[in-house]
């Protein structure tokens, strides 16, 4: 277990759809406890493998809300809830930056755990907002992207700047 280097914004990889996991073994595991590792040093709540440039369907999330530490391998949204929420986000490839961000209250997801077995949940609140956040990155949208171009080159040109 170790903390891995995190991927920077505008790096390209973070624009990349991650390939699904397909072996659940010792590898995986030594990939999330690193992951885990990692969100936890940076600090934060949530991370995929892509923000440490391993382009694999794999998230971290840390989160009380969840009982501490969650592992998901290919998680996909089965279905969203009518009822929207705000929420600041921000990145551990983009630190010190955030904006509002809204979406679905709640999310039925459908994924994997670290031995393969298959499993269907629902997530709520910030939780399922994390999860959002994460699945986004997993299919190579930043989370910028669902903020206006307006929004976004203002923050872009903030995070530059501070970044000097």
């Amino acid at each position: 277990m170790s903390v891995r280097p995190i991927v920077i914004f505008p790096d390209t990889a973070l624009k990349v759809p991650a390939e699904p996991v397909e072996q659940f073994d010792g590898a995986l595991r030594a990939l999330a406890d690193d992951l885990h590792d990692t969100i936890r040093a940076a600090p934060g709540v949530g991370i995929t493998a892509p923000h440490i440039g391993v382009p694999l369907r794999l998230v971290v999330l840390d989160l009380p809300e969840l009982g501490g530490r969650r592992d998901y391998a290919n998680p996909e949204i089965l279905g969203f809830s009518q009822e929207t929420m705000e929420h600041t986000e921000g990145s551990v490839s983009m630190p010190g930056a955030t904006e509002t961000v809204t979406r679905p209250r709640a999310v039925d997801i459908r994924f994997r755990d670290l031995d393969g077995a298959i499993h269907e949940e629902r997530l709520e609140g910030f939780a399922a907002i994390c999860m959002q956040h994460e699945i986004d990155q997993l299919d190579g949208m930043f989370w910028l992207q669902r903020l206006s171009k307006l929004k976004r080159d203002r923050l872009i040109r903030r995070w530059e700047k501070s970044r000097k």
